[in-house]
């Protein structure tokens, strides 16, 4: 067997962001020779083997599982050769769970990789938290994207870029079985948020935006799908907005998010805060219409040259569906191939770790 890497976050194996683009740096590892082991508070879908779950790494552990053991953690650091922490220390949602993995990734003998999705002061829960990300002298610190590679310097911490990638040349999801369960009529026009219902994802206006389109393509009816569930507390807002929705709602994502991609015609992703925000190059790489608020990382995205809708001109997506320009999506697919690709991604992490000094293993 050749080296070992031990992943270790909050949650693996979900739909989440972190769990997604983790799963894609175990692919990418794997062809450079690594094996991986998964360490979660919550370890989701087909077990693998060595999954490790640390119930007081959970996100939300239950209160008999509440106190963290940072020998426990370490003790699974030693038995690999390089570690990725995933999102635990960058963002604490667990505090006491964030502090004994910094205390492990301090005294462990292994190389440790600090995957960045987000960082404390991005949020206003974490953002009073001060001794996080630890200033691990010997880690690799590793963001994904330049705004928090900036601000990492701002405070005093060296970091790398490298941004989340995808499968550009992935198949598409089974669109006429996807709508068929789902209750779709053949003249609907389906506008989809790909997003759990929190706050940041801005629900509202995806909302707002699916109405007033539907006005504007009458007699063709529009309807809005939110995919994921309500979390942190949003449930009663959810369902009062909801309540009052004028047009038809679509809750919950069907079976693989290459379908929902699939079934729908367009996508809406009007968020304010997003670590990367996957969707946009998801639905490129569906030839799918993106629908967008701002968020400051959107911005870096864009610098690409991707063309995308706003979420405050619905008149400017009605006349695109009325005469649609393919050529959009064509430009959009082929700027994500030349700056997102997966293929790529065992070349930059390789990259990485020769310019900190990891030649060997």
């Amino acid at each position: 067997m050749g080296a070992v890497a031990t992943f270790v976050s909050y949650r693996l194996g979900g739909t989440d962001g972190v769990s997604i683009e983790s799963a894609k740096w175990m692919r990418a590892l794997g062809t450079l020779g690594f094996t991986c082991r998964r360490v979660a508070g919550e370890v989701l879908g087909p077990p693998e083997p060595g999954d490790v779950t640390l119930p007081w790494l959970a996100l939300q552990p239950a209160p008999a599982d509440q106190v963290p053991e940072p020998r426990e953690a370490l003790d699974r650091f030693d038995a690999a050769d390089l570690v990725v922490v995933e999102n635990v220390c960058s963002l604490p949602l667990n505090l006491p769970a964030a502090r004994a993995i910094a205390t492990a990734v301090d005294a462990t003998r292994a190389r440790v990789v600090l995957h960045h999705h987000d960082l404390p002061w991005q949020r206003a829960a974490t953002r009073d938290v001060t001794d996080l990300p630890p200033r691990a002298s010997r880690a690799l610190h590793v963001t994904i994207n330049a705004l928090a590679r900036r601000e990492l310097a701002e405070h005093g911490i060296d970091a790398v870029e490298i941004p989340n990638s995808f499968d550009v040349d992935a198949p598409p999801g089974d669109r006429e079985g996807t709508r068929r369960a789902l209750g779709f009529a053949a003249d609907e026009t389906v506008l989809l948020q790909p997003a759990r219902a929190i706050p940041r994802k801005n629900v509202p206006a995806a909302l707002a935006f699916a109405e007033e389109l539907a006005v504007l393509i009458a007699p063709r009816r529009a309807r809005f799908w939110l995919t994921g569930p309500a979390e942190d507390g949003y449930a009663p807002e959810l369902d009062a907005r909801l309540r009052d929705a004028r047009v038809p709602v679509t809750l919950g994502l069907g079976s693989t998010p290459a379908d929902a991609y699939a079934a729908a015609d367009v996508v809406v992703f009007p968020s304010t805060v997003e670590g990367f925000g996957n969707p946009v190059i998801e639905s490129v790489i569906a030839r799918r219409p993106l629908i967008v608020g701002h968020y400051p990382v959107l911005d870096e995205i864009l610098t690409h040259g991707f063309e995308v809708f706003s979420v405050h001109e619905p008149e400017a997506l009605a006349k695109w569906l009325s005469d649609p320009d393919p050529g959009i999506l064509d430009r959009n697919l082929d700027r994500a191939r030349a700056h997102y690709a997966s293929s790529d991604l065992p070349g930059r992490i390789d990259d990485a770790f020769r310019a900190h000094g990891w030649e060997r293993w």
